[in-house]
């Protein structure tokens, strides 16, 4: 328990002083200017008894000019307060929005980067709210830590020494006291409240996922009239969120109680050790006013500390999350010295290529050796779980192989970088994504940068210009989330667009007509043969009808390709292949 609780203060504390130390000068500079305004808010006692003793003096002429000194002392103190935590400010503000910009920036890379299973095992909006609630708890980290902490416990032991300078046995009581006090507030906090605090974080991030999911699938949820079921399922969440909310907050409660029990206790010491000091003749009425002024920014400080601590404890169940992000590992990852992958021709070859998923015992693909020659059109078709996708994504690197290797004109891709290496493949998928953007900045993705010009003729060789220009906004048209606002023959012309500007040498195609009306499966098909013209072809196909003209078929059965040859040649053949066509032409089955 001890040691799963200090991991995650650990980690979180080890990530911000990283941060702090790439701006040395800024957090030493808002550090200092508010140890400087502490200091002279710490002063204030000194001359507050001066005050009280100047005007108990009975030459009132005397009085006075004491008096009017200690004024303006004072004055002067809360100038030196006001201007030194103005500056403070102004640094906690360049330090914190640079810290919170790099968080971020760097938890969105390392996000982009994980592993295609990562995605698939993570909801998109408890991932984002990882990072923005991680993002926006280092604002409150620096002013918990800088703001208030460092200058707390710069006050705590600098009011103990001065107090301790007149009065030993007064100076050790507060010192004391205040340590106690310390040692309440940090372990109920840690070990108390953080448990009930983290676990309420936890279900925070599922209501966030919840609701993405329900609300990216509301075209789903309408069709099968489900909204009362996904409220249950909502409910369900907030049900349990509710509760350990109610725990960690009962927590804080019940620690911030006992911490002002303790507080009160100190003060009535303090003011009973003073009032016995003045009782014996030790203390004058401006010494007693000294102890009680010190007391009261002691009190004042010593309950920020308490709740300030509670604030830490919060950023670190808040930045938890995001800083385990950079725990994970990335499954696929340039090797060291990773060249820019050249592909003037476009072979592509497996040699012995061994391939199993993490966890599972048996490879998917056991030495698998196969040779696509530059600018040949292959078909891929097989029963669901056969192999196809898999092909694929170990082609665009997206899993390492377990053994052998895959060549790209000679190339192992493993010593190649991935930018390089996908930006040689165009993918043109069966369901594709596109940004809630503009349609013309969704076809420039494949090529940041081109002219619009560039991008109108991508979009008429993908028969996609016309539709396109008949929208009130033309490319300026937003598509909504996932091109929601676009037909599914709409949003495969401009992924194919996409693939004409990208211009690769290797194009794969995860067969796109299988839902589409005839009128779409036309142009869309049409298009798809303007694009395989003059490049390595790899085709996923659904229908076998769209693989007929393909110059080689390659049939998958359990991550062995069992059968290969033209359409003709298969047929003639007779096995899976020619099961499989005559089935879907009977429209029995479609794989």
């Amino acid at each position: 328990m001890t040691q799963s609780v200090r991991r995650p203060f650990q980690a979180v504390l080890a990530y911000a002083a990283a941060l702090w130390r790439r701006q040395p000068f800024t957090f030493a500079a808002a550090t200092l200017a508010m140890l400087a305004a502490t200091a002279a808010d710490l002063a204030m006692p000194v001359f507050a008894g001066r005050l009280v003793d100047a005007v108990a003096l009975a030459d009132r002429a005397a009085g006075r000019d004491a008096a009017v000194m200690a004024l303006l002392a004072m004055a002067g103190l809360g100038v030196v307060l006001l201007g030194f935590r103005y500056l403070g400010f102004l640094a906690i503000i360049r330090l914190t929005t640079r810290m919170m910009r790099a968080a971020a920036q760097e938890a969105f890379g390392l996000v982009q980067r994980f592993a295609t299973d990562w995605h698939a095992n993570s909801f998109a909006g408890s991932v984002v709210r990882r990072i923005s609630r991680g993002m926006w708890a280092i604002d409150l980290l620096n002013d918990t830590v800088v703001l208030s902490l460092i200058p707390a416990v710069f006050v705590l032991f600098a009011s103990a020494a001065m107090l301790g300078l007149r009065w030993p046995m007064m100076g050790v009581v507060v010192l004391a006291g205040a340590i106690l006090f310390l040692i309440l507030a940090v372990t109920t906090t840690i070990f108390y409240v953080a448990p009930a605090a983290r676990l309420s974080n936890r279900w925070d991030s599922r209501i966030g996922g919840a609701l993405s999911d329900a609300i990216s699938c509301n075209a789903v949820v309408k069709g099968f009239a489900a909204e009362d079921r996904e409220d249950a399922v909502l409910s369900g969440v907030l049900a349990k969120w509710q509760r350990r909310t109610i725990r960690n907050w009962t927590r804080g409660t019940n620690s911030g109680t006992a911490q002002m029990a303790a507080l009160l206790a100190l003060r009535t010491v303090i003011v009973g050790a003073v009032l016995f000091e003045w009782w014996r003749g030790r203390a004058t009425p401006g010494d007693v006013t000294f102890v009680l002024t010190a007391y009261f920014v002691v009190h004042g400080y010593l309950r920020e500390v308490g709740h300030q601590i509670s604030n830490l404890q919060r950023c670190v169940n808040d930045m938890d999350e995001m800083v385990a992000l950079h725990s994970e590992a990335v499954s696929v990852s340039d090797c060291p010295n990773a060249a820019i992958l050249q592909v003037p021709q476009g072979e592509i070859r497996f040699a012995d290529v061994t391939f199993r998923y993490g966890g599972h015992t048996t490879p998917l693909y056991d030495h698998l050796s196969l040779t696509i020659a530059a600018g040949e059109r292959i078909g891929l078709v097989g029963h669901s779980g056969s192999g196809k996708t898999t092909f694929v994504k170990l082609i665009q690197r997206l899993y390492d192989t377990t053994d052998g290797a895959i060549l790209i004109d000679g190339q192992p891709i493993a010593t190649a970088t991935q930018a390089s290496l996908r930006a040689r493949i165009a993918m043109v998928a069966q369901e594709p994504l596109l940004f809630h953007r503009s349609l013309a900045e969704n076809i420039a993705y494949a090529r940041p940068g081109a002219s619009q010009a560039e991008i109108e003729r991508a979009a008429m060789q993908a028969r996609a210009h016309d539709f396109i220009m008949a929208l009130p906004r033309g490319y300026a048209t937003m598509v909504g989330e996932r091109g929601v606002k676009l037909s599914g023959g709409e949003r495969q012309r401009v992924a194919l667009a996409r693939a004409f500007l990208a211009d690769a040498p290797i194009l794969i195609l995860d067969e796109a007509t299988s839902s589409l009306d005839s009128h779409s499966e036309v142009l869309i098909q049409e298009a798809m043969g303007d694009l395989m013209q003059g490049r390595t072809s790899i085709v996923i196909a659904h229908r076998l009808s769209t693989v007929r003209a393909m110059d080689r078929i390659l049939v998958f059965d359990r991550g062995a390709v069992v059968e290969e040859g033209t359409h003709d040649a298969l047929m003639r053949r007779g096995g899976i292949y020619r099961e499989l066509f005559n089935h879907q032409a009977a429209g029995l089955v479609t794989t």
